[in-house]
């Protein structure tokens, strides 16, 4: 699939290599991880001058409006870098909620995200869910005052180091229903939340968040009450979108510094690019690079729709066909880089445990081929049923 950018898509993308390629090098990114939060707030700021952060946002919103394709080419440049601030976790899926849920004074604070003023996290998985976006078993019961949270968040992406959380509870119905779900704006440093952070194993950093009975005001609930599964659905698959843009950044700088190293290294008095064996493994990471980018691109073309269930097949086919191309390109980058490969002063490793994470973040490959395949099968049984 070929796409052409336009002027102002591309010279996003110039603008983040550029700044990716003069600050971000695999030693400071080190620097950056060994900070308290997990991530360099200077950066942030930096990313926020150049209208990184609100470049996807609309312009009632404080950004530019470059929507889904905006975050496939700030991802791509952002997985090529291995950049671990909170792009993520803050504008794909923090500022996507605000922007399909929030309202009033609630949706000023888009404005603070693009100004780099305010960090988001989304608290939604949960440990029993299996990548199932309306299987939520935390409570908000209705209390006088507004409403009383219990339960637990799991694995939330950049959770300790937000500013506010947004949290997803069932308001109605049982663990696995899709109505009764809602969604509450808390405050991270509410001393009530039980917050127990950890480094992932890609270099980021993860919470745990518990809730036992906190008290949250009316103003917190995010638009309608019980009505928030399809607007998490959506965040999901656009957030599904990214990571793929993601993905296929990390694996071409993981190819390019694969090739680089065959072209240089030798055995036997030449260069292992010259071995036929290894050129063809090359050219099957190629393939797959090529392949993965072509999906990326079909994933951010269909993050927007309005079909639910045509969006979430595109998606789904995109994810699992990146998660496979991720996983060959990633070992056979560690494999052909030899022993070195797997160890941590070496970037190689580090892009191999990134492509991994994605390809367990928000469902795996498995879980996509699924429900590809399950959206396949309603979309036969309903042409079956208008034929007769």
């Amino acid at each position: 699939m070929e796409i052409i950018l336009s002027a102002e898509e591309s010279m996003l993308r110039d603008t983040i290599a550029r700044y990716v390629e003069r600050e971000y090098s695999f030693a400071s990114r080190r620097q950056r991880i060994a900070m308290p939060d997990g991530f360099s707030r200077d950066t942030w700021r930096a990313l926020a001058e150049l209208g990184v952060l609100g470049a996807t946002l609309s312009a009632d919103d404080g950004g530019f409006g470059a929507g889904a394709m905006g975050t496939l080419v700030i991802a791509q440049e952002l997985g090529r870098g291995l950049v671990v601030e909170p792009y993520f976790a803050t504008v794909v899926l923090g500022a996507g909620v605000l922007q399909l849920a929030a309202a009033g004074e609630r949706r000023q604070l888009l404005g603070q995200v693009a100004a780099g003023e305010v960090l988001l996290a989304l608290a939604h998985g949960e440990p029993d869910s299996r990548y199932e976006p309306t299987s939520v078993a935390t409570r908000a019961t209705v209390t006088p005052a507004g409403f009383s949270l219990t339960g637990s968040k799991s694995v939330v992406i950049h959770g300790a180091a937000a500013d506010q959380l947004i949290v997803s509870a069932r308001t109605s119905g049982a663990t696995a229903d899709a109505d009764g779900i809602s969604l509450f704006l808390v405050e991270r440093r509410d001393p009530a939340l039980r917050i127990r952070c950890y480094p992932t194993v890609d270099g980021l950093r993860a919470a745990d968040i518990a809730f036992d009975g906190l008290a949250i005001p009316h103003a917190a609930l995010l638009g309608e009450l019980g009505d928030a599964g399809p607007i998490i659905e959506h965040v999901l698959d656009r957030a599904n979108a990214a990571l793929c843009a993601e993905a296929t950044g990390a694996m071409q700088s993981l190819f390019d510094r694969t090739v680089s190293y065959l072209r240089t290294r030798q055995q036997f008095g030449l260069p292992l690019a010259r071995f036929q064996a290894l050129q063809h493994r090359v050219a099957d990471m190629a393939m797959h690079v090529e392949q993965a980018r072509s999906m990326a691109y079909l994933a951010a073309l269909h993050a927007d729709g309005t079909d639910a269930a045509a969006r979430g097949r595109m998606i789904s086919a995109a994810k699992a066909r990146i998660c496979t191309a991720a996983n060959f390109v990633g070992k056979q980058a560690v494999q052909l880089h030899g022993g070195v490969g797997m160890t941590d002063a070496l970037d190689v490793s580090h892009y191999f445990r990134r492509l991994m994470t994605i390809e367990r973040t928000l469902g795996d490959a498995d879980y996509h081929v699924r429900r590809f395949s399950e959206a396949n099968a309603q979309d036969e049984l309903a042409r079956r049923g208008q034929g007769r």
